[in-house]
């Protein structure tokens, strides 16, 4: 049975269950319990019942229609992946796109002149956050009535092989690479609920939990986190996790740290025996039906409701601001991953040039150079090694059915990262293969050039990377370019690859950039059907200078790899972009050169040649 076909039996049997259950829809997000970007197989609903694999989208399906929203950076990739299916695609940010709500809200007017007249829609509120529930609610509302059912998780009648929730083991994250003790980090989190008066907090983000009690997993694709909760209460802390994933050497770490342990599906008795006057519950961190459970529960049927403080979580800013260990071991990891690009690139262009090659085995072999590294635990994120018109395709992933031989001409853009025990590295690099267009070197210099505007930016201390985002993009603009994805992003310290809550982009994020975070530098410009083009380092914000003004910041490139100057039209870069990128691969030389052999230490000379 072809894909279409499996999606079209599961929507069948999908509408049985809301038959019997008097459903008019059902909403599928990209998320679980935790609210990852990221999530294991278990909760991979949306992909199961849509065929999309993308990151982030959400189906809905109703009893005579269904439809996908996602954003720009899988356009062409859902456009693929649901042809042949019932799904309507919805371009999330396009002119004309509807929101989920009116959507639902029309559709379900159809339906009121049949027999199905219902007018229930369903969305598990376990794995949808509850200011995502709260808004949803007030939408349907809107559109004539709607109500939401949140207490259901409809895919249990019908997926019969859905993978268990994960079991891998949790290790220690040492204290040599972590820089900050568990009960430092506690204390500090403590001093923060303190000032936002909170007795204590639960805490649902893995990639938080993990940088916390200074341990990690692998329960989730590329991302060192391991499924579990964490409440913190004022003279107590108490993991919920499967106790079968706690080693004896980790039990007996957690005990002298003096966390308890719970099982993870206790977590609903933790917070109902609870006893403290107040908790923090990020609304956009919590799932709805944990924190409905926390707003609705009275002790003993006497006392009023526990008291939730809605407030961001302290954790995410205090975890994005690197200490000084954190900073070293991304240096650390940054130098291996340049050694292992290094060695890459200089076989990449002979073994296009020789032929037989593809973008599965490049894949393959970068890989594998990565792998050779010290301190090497798998990749940060699954390689994007797209040549021609799949680097048109932001999240474009090679499968045995779509991989693409390479020929020694074009472009080939390659996003690609690892973790390594200090550090998680993410690099964009456009290579050519050949000859290019003159099409193609202007657009590659153009998000260069959008790129060092933004690397070189100074700015006051306190702003948000929404108010530099267009530093990257203005050098787009004025030729009638533009990107629909964010330029910039955290970084995780052997965590997750994408870290916020600060961001660079176009939509309003006010998270401050701080002295001490990592952000990705990563503008690019596709042409669908044709190619594209992307340049991304890793960062360092750094302070810059002080005034009577304030503190300025900018920024330090961690990535360490040369940027490729064939495509470039000099004519295009001013002399302080060509003077920066020459002391950049000075730089990148100077310290990647004494660790390589002579063959690669003669390419590297050459690649970082000043132009």
């Amino acid at each position: 049975m072809n894909q279409s076909n499996v999606i079209s039996q599961r929507l069948s049997d999908l509408r049985e269950v809301m038959r019997r259950e008097s459903l008019a829809a059902v909403i599928f997000p990209s998320s679980d319990p935790h609210q990852s970007e990221y999530v294991a197989n278990h909760w991979k609903c949306r992909e199961w019942i849509s065929g999309f694999d993308g990151s982030a989208g959400t189906a809905v399906v109703t009893l005579q229609s269904a439809a996908l929203w996602t954003d720009s950076r899988y356009f062409l990739a859902a456009e693929e992946q649901l042809s042949g299916t019932e799904y309507q695609l919805m371009k999330l940010k396009m002119p004309g796109t509807p929101t989920i709500a009116q959507w639902l809200g029309q559709e379900i007017r159809n339906l009121r002149n049949t027999k199905e007249d219902w007018t229930e829609v369903a969305i598990d509120g376990m794995v949808s956050s509850a200011n995502e529930v709260r808004q949803l609610i007030a939408d349907l509302r809107r559109e004539g009535g709607i109500t939401l059912r949140t207490n259901i998780d409809v895919l249990r009648y019908i997926w019969k092989d859905r993978p268990p929730v994960p079991m891998n083991p949790v290790e220690i994250y040492p204290l040599e690479y972590a820089g900050e003790s568990t009960q430092s980090k506690l204390a500090r989190i403590r001093q923060e609920l303190r000032g936002l008066h909170a007795d204590g907090m639960l805490m649902a983000s893995l990639d938080d939990i993990a940088w916390t009690l200074n341990l990690r997993g692998s329960d989730v694709h590329c991302n060192p986190v391991f499924v579990s909760y964490l409440l913190i209460a004022s003279k107590s802390v108490t993991l919920f996790v499967n106790p079968g994933k706690l080693t004896p050497e980790v039990q007996s770490y957690l005990k002298a740290e003096g966390i308890e342990v719970d099982d993870y599906e206790n977590v609903r008795s933790g917070l109902k025996n609870y006893f403290e006057y107040n908790i923090l519950m990020d609304p956009d961190e919590v799932n709805f039906s944990l924190y409905d459970l926390v707003k609705n529960h009275q002790h003993g049927g006497t006392r009023s409701p526990i008291q939730i403080v809605e407030a961001e979580s302290p954790v995410k800013r205090m975890k994005t601001v690197k200490n000084a260990t954190e900073i070293q071991g991304f240096k650390q990891a940054m130098l291996r991953d340049g050694i292992a690009m290094t060695r890459f690139l200089r076989w990449l262009r002979p073994a296009v040039e020789a032929g037989d090659q593809t973008e599965m085995t490049i894949d393959r072999v970068l890989t594998a150079s990565r792998a050779e590294q010290p301190l090497f635990r798998g990749l940060s994120f699954d390689t994007i090694a797209a040549y021609e018109a799949h680097g048109a395709i932001v999240h474009y992933e090679a499968t045995p059915a779509t991989d693409a031989p390479l020929s020694p001409a074009g472009l080939l853009l390659i996003d690609s990262g690892a973790q390594y025990l200090d550090g998680t590295t993410d690099i964009t690099r456009t290579i050519s293969l050949g000859p290019l267009s003159d099409e193609q070197r202007r657009i590659y210099t153009l998000v260069l050039k959008g790129h060092l505007q933004l690397q070189n930016a100074v700015f006051p201390a306190g702003a948000s990377g929404t108010q530099i985002d267009a530093l990257a993009r203005l050098p787009l603009w004025k030729n009638g370019l533009n990107y629909l994805h964010g330029t910039g992003h955290g970084v995780g310290c052997y965590l997750n690859v994408h870290e916020g809550p600060h961001q660079i982009r176009m939509e309003w994020k006010p998270a401050p950039l701080q002295a001490g975070m990592t952000v990705t530098d990563e503008p690019g410009i596709y042409l669908a059907g044709r190619f594209g083009v992307r340049i991304e380092n890793t960062l360092l914000v750094v302070p810059a200078l002080y005034t009577e003004f304030g503190d300025f910041l900018r920024f330090e490139p961690l990535t360490l790899c040369p940027i490729d100057k064939a495509p470039i039209l000099r004519e295009l870069l001013t002399d302080d972009e060509v003077g920066w990128l020459n002391d950049y691969h000075a730089h990148v030389y100077d310290t990647l050169s004494p660790h390589l052999d002579s063959a690669d230490k003669d390419w590297l000379r050459d690649a970082c040649a000043p132009m």
